[in-house]
């Protein structure tokens, strides 16, 4: 609208005015009209100088008033021209590059047409719209573009099935194919979303070198009418099998405020988890949390969906699929205590039916006494904690029951310390007599990796009775999940038996999350279960000495099994996410068939210092069966990282086995797993994005297009000034804005002397 304002009122477009240089053409005329206007308005300054009836104010009006026409009308007999550089015809080649991905299919038009209807309309034949209008002036080639840019011909159509769209690659594809030609610039038609994950700006600093405009075409809505997306999905890479999860699904909307969806978790077809939730006002995303079960060893694919609505106007961004590796392997946790007690018995009671948790128990009897229970082998711990950081680092998680710090030497406690900060380790410690500030554990090198603020001196036990429940940060924690869904979960935790304290810990660390809170007789609250990462790996408290009551109480039936689940989701949690010493990692779990995969591994030793002298190979498996070697070298960027990439090629599931080694000994190995499929990007925060497109347009010294003021497109790109140009000038004389300009002055004087009294 206002660009046809202006062409209008100048008689141009406003790339003209944009991309030329103003000069005046003036004969003696001019220079005779410029004296006879001084003239005029020296007879003008002298007429409303002796008018009787005019104030100061209104003379210096109209003599304004006059002034600025008289200027006008030399301005306009000095002849202004607009000298721009336009393209000679036939001379200069444009590169058309047209989205060819999966996105173009949304029907956002008018009347339900795709977005692919209207860049065929335009721009599929050269006879016709805009393209055939551009071939008038210049030699175009046509490129499709999705991953990449191709030529457009009758062997590779437009098919509009491009499953990511990756702009900065597409754009130097072209440059590079249309270089050394007298190239006028690049036209992008797009809804501007780039799916492949790279940047842009190396791509606008090569244009701008070589200086060619590129001019931009958004296809789409900005904004989707009616649309339902299942956005973020929070999921660990990996989980240990029978682990329960809770997984935030983020749900953003329009047109849909005020109604409830359901959030479905399928695994293979299954319907493993749902959650309702209520879908808030447009604009704002709501979260589901949902909880999800991992029973199935392997890579699984969870897919968290939404039922699309009949009027959506895209149904496939309804589901997002997320990889989780789930292991079936027997983690180890060595548990200390330091006294025979209930809690120790009943915590390996509640382990006995879980194959992938193992606790290996080591309880004190007497001084330098031991009861070793679930040990490896008869020398296993045979000298009691142990001594080593190889020893100790070879367990996933440790738990220190009631035992007092003297019970370790100083590097003890350093080596349990760097557990957790080094190894990654999981760390839980328990209430009792000898735990905590009552067990002189204030001050010491494990006593930095606490979530609790310990006092400091001796100090006698004091029994607290507490009534447990979680916090409201709890309460989105899996552990803390005691039943079937997080209604009857509450509903559990408000008949739960209490328990009893008799450590002080009132005070949590700045970085602590709190997750069950005890709320005393004297109606007080303290905190009971608190969690916070330390180093690379985590630390839990629990302040309360018999939870085995949640289990022995009368008031719980013989049957119930909370406390057995609770102490499972509980360990579990303690060895999550521990690392390896050999780990993998891949940069994304899910890729285009005959995209490369790139690996990342860290490499340490038992004792978990970086390695940078391993030889490292990835064992690649393809979905045919093939095995492939590809060796992975030092980064040189990090102590312990190695880098490389293998290539994909027929869709499917790729198994990538790490196996590392320094000399004749094998530091460890590590598996995972990436699928090569067609992705679904696409489909994702498909509305136009004009922000991107017009940075794209502007950095580059182009312009910006909608499909309704795209047909300004051919003549603007005739004054880009590149490639084989010859000079026009554009009088401006007799622009209409001119004539306005002149006939509105000349009515303002005369309605002003009207006013004056002067006619």
């Amino acid at each position: 609208m206002l660009e046809s304002l202006v062409q209008l009122l100048f008689g141009h477009r406003p790339v003209l005015f944009s991309q030329g240089e103003l000069q005046f053409a003036a004969g003696v005329g001019s220079y005779v009209a410029a004296a006879a206007g001084v003239a005029a308005l020296a007879m003008a300054v002298a007429a409303y100088r002796t008018a009787p009836r005019l104030g100061w104010r209104d003379r210096w009006i109209l003599l304004g008033i006059r002034a600025t026409l008289l200027s006008l009308l030399v301005l306009a007999l000095f002849r202004p021209v607009l000298v721009v550089r336009a393209a000679v015809p036939q001379q200069n080649f444009v590169g058309v590059l047209l989205d060819d991905s999966r996105s173009m299919q949304i029907a956002d038009f008018g009347e339900g047409t795709p977005r692919s209807g209207f860049v065929t309309d335009q721009f599929g034949a050269a006879d016709r719209g805009i393209l055939g209008r551009l071939g008038e002036k210049f030699v175009v080639r046509t490129f499709g573009f999705a991953s990449t840019a191709a030529r457009v011909n009758e062997e590779r159509p437009l098919t509009f099935s491009g499953s990511q769209t990756r702009l900065g690659p597409s754009l130097d594809a072209a440059r590079q194919e249309l270089a050394g030609l007298p190239l006028a610039g690049l036209v992008v038609v797009s809804d501007g979303a780039d799916t492949g994950g790279t940047a842009l700006d190396p791509t606008l600093l090569r244009l701008r070198a070589d200086g060619i405009p590129v001019f931009t075409v958004g296809v789409g809505q900005e904004r989707a009418s009616r649309d339902i997306q299942v956005g973020r999905v929070a999921t660990p890479r990996t989980a240990l099998k029978g682990t329960s999860l809770m997984v935030d699904v983020v749900v953003s909307h329009s047109g849909y405020a005020g109604e409830t969806v359901t959030v479905d978790v399928e695994d293979d077809g299954r319907i493993i988890g749902s959650q309702q939730v209520r879908l808030p006002a447009d604009g704002s995303p709501a979260t589901a949390r949902v909880r999800v079960q991992a029973d199935d060893a392997g890579p699984r694919v969870f897919r968290f969906r939404v039922a699309p609505r009949p009027d959506e106007l895209v149904a496939e961004n309804n589901a997002r699929e997320a990889l989780v590796d789930v292991r079936d392997r027997q983690e180890k946790i060595l548990y200390f205590e330091g006294e025979p007690r209930s809690e120790f018995k009943f915590i390996r009671r509640a382990l006995d039916e879980d194959r992938n948790v193992r606790v290996v128990a080591l309880q004190r009897t007497a001084d330098n006494k031991f009861l070793r229970l679930g040990v490896d082998g008869p020398d296993d711990l045979v000298a009691g904690f142990p001594k080593t950081r190889d020893e100790l680092f070879a367990y996933r998680g440790l738990i220190l029951g009631s035992v007092e710090a003297a019970a370790f030497t100083g590097d003890q406690l350093r080596m349990i310390a760097e557990f957790v900060d080094r190894r990654g380790g999981g760390l839980l410690v328990l209430g009792g007599p000898r735990s905590f500030g009552e067990g002189g554990w204030a001050g010491t090198a494990v006593a930095d990796v606490l979530p609790f603020v310990l006092e400091r001196g001796p100090s006698e036990p004091a029994l607290e009775r507490l009534t447990v429940r979680p916090t409201r940060a709890g309460a989105l924690q899996a552990l803390t999940q005691i039943a079937a869904t997080e209604a009857d979960s509450a509903e559990r935790w408000s008949t739960m038996p209490g328990l009893t304290a008799v450590n002080r810990v009132d005070t949590v660390k700045p970085g602590a999350t709190v997750l069950l809170t005890g709320a005393r007789e004297d109606r007080g609250e303290r905190p009971v279960l608190a969690f916070q990462r330390y180093g690379r790996g985590h630390v839990y408290a629990f302040a309360a000495q018999d939870s085995w009551l949640w289990q022995m109480h009368a008031s719980v039936a013989v049957d119930d099994l909370t406390h057995e689940y609770f102490w499972r989701q509980l360990l579990r949690g303690l060895v999550e996410g521990v690392p390896d010493p050999v780990e993998l990692t891949t940069m994304r779990d899910r890729v285009e068939p005959g995209e490369r995969v790139s690996l990342g591994v860290s490499v340490a030793d038992a004792g978990f210092v970086e390695v940078n002298d391993a030889t490292v190979v990835a064992q690649v498996t393809g979905p045919d069966g093939a095995v492939t070697a590809v060796p992975l070298q030092w980064s040189g960027e990090a102590s312990g990282q190695y880098g490389g990439a293998f290539p994909t090629g027929a869709p499917g599931w790729y198994e990538v086995r790490i196996d590392a080694t320094r000399g004749e000994r094998t530091l460890g190995s590590s598996v995972a797993h990436v699928r090569a499929t067609a992705g679904d990007a696409e489909y994702f925060d498909a509305t136009m994005q004009a922000t991107a497109l017009r940075r794209l347009a502007e950095e580059t010294g182009g312009r910006f297009y909608t499909p309704d003021t795209v047909s300004g497109l051919p003549e603007d790109m005739n004054y880009t000034g590149r490639g084989v140009t010859t000079v026009e000038e554009r009088e401006l004389w007799h622009m209409p804005i001119l004539l306005v300009l002149l006939v509105g002055l000349a009515c303002a004087e005369w309605a002003y002397r009207r006013k004056a009294g002067l006619t």
